[in-house]
């Protein structure tokens, strides 16, 4: 055999080493970007943040998040949704952003269920249903009673169409059978602000806003509007105990481009279901009145289908566009 040769046969056999080598590298080689599609401060910011410090320990990489606010959570989700799906960007997502934004909004950048790799559920936002103490009604049957006695003078806050509170207080109105008066905002913020001032009487928000006007007296708690009792606030009913069948629950969930390889994907779950799971993470999340949860990549993508199609045909149904 020539020189020539063996060192032919020898740099092939070098390169398929490297080869070999690369492919067995584990994930993740280098920093991981978790993109939050809002602005830093609110409860989904804070969330990301937890998860991020944790995956950092657990990865053994930096996870650093990275807020893209606008146009209603669309542009950081956008960025996430033409990503490669190489598990180095991820999104923490809301049912917002993949279940009610493709149907509110017209030229969509992405596709809610389709463009999206469903990681994992990480948290619901209790969500509650408040009134101000001037509104003669200590629970949701004698709310009921007083807003089919006053058609369309009962005003709810929102902050704006197709908005979860707007969607809650017309969801309610359906399955009630009440006519309210609904009063937009540009924001939850000033929603709030009106309810508690009494320009408006009836608001539908989390209760990280809402609470804590309850316990100054500010504003009335009637119930919470998830399908059971939230463990947060395991002493208020839910719509549902007086409404049958109602209920909107506000969750928050961790998403990758779609494509992502099936081994990774279940990386990643196992990896973010221990970190929702730990007794330091749940306490810090109830503490802004957030419960953290935890699911398989099938069911989390179950949750969003049915959202999708649930809310969709009812913002369809309504004409409701955002603004």
């Amino acid at each position: 055999m020539t020189s020539i040769v063996k060192r032919l046969l020898c740099g092939v056999a070098a390169l398929a080493l490297c080869a070999t080598a690369h492919a067995a590298d584990p994930y993740p080689q280098k920093p991981v970007t978790l993109i939050v599609p809002w602005a830093a401060g609110g409860s989904t910011d804070i969330l990301a943040r937890v998860l991020s410090e944790h995956l950092t320990r657990s990865l053994g990489q930096p996870v650093i998040v990275d807020n893209k606010p606008g146009a209603s959570g669309n542009i950081g989700s956008a960025m996430v949704a033409r990503a490669k799906p190489d598990g180095y960007t991820l999104l923490v997502g809301s049912m917002s952003t993949h279940a009610m934004n493709p149907a509110l909004m017209a030229n969509m950048p992405f596709r809610g269920v389709e463009d999206f790799t469903p990681l994992g559920l990480l948290a619901y936002v209790t969500n509650t249903m408040v009134v101000h103490p001037s509104v003669p009604a200590k629970n949701v049957k004698e709310l009921i009673a007083y807003a089919k006695a006053n058609p369309g003078k009962l005003a709810y806050a929102s902050a704006g169409p197709g908005s979860t509170n707007h969607l809650s207080a017309v969801l309610f109105e359906r399955m009630a059978g009440v006519q309210m008066l609904h009063v937009p905002y540009k924001g939850g913020a000033p929603a709030v602000v009106d309810t508690v001032a009494g320009q408006t009487q009836l608001l539908f928000s989390a209760g990280t806003q809402t609470l804590p006007h309850v316990k100054a007296g500010k504003l009335r708690l009637l119930a919470v509007t998830e399908a059971k009792r939230s463990p947060l606030l395991p002493d208020t009913p839910t719509v549902a105990e007086t409404v049958p069948g109602y209920e909107l629950a506000v969750w928050y969930g961790a998403f990758g481009p779609k494509g992502m390889p099936a081994d990774l994907v279940t990386r990643l779950n196992r990896e973010i279901n221990a970190v929702m799971s730990l007794p330091e993470v749940k306490s810090k999340m109830n503490a802004i009145g957030v419960e953290t949860a935890t699911s398989t990549p099938q069911q989390f993508g179950t949750i969003l289908r049915k959202d999708a199609d649930r809310y969709g045909k009812l913002i369809r149904e309504l004409g409701i566009q955002a603004e």
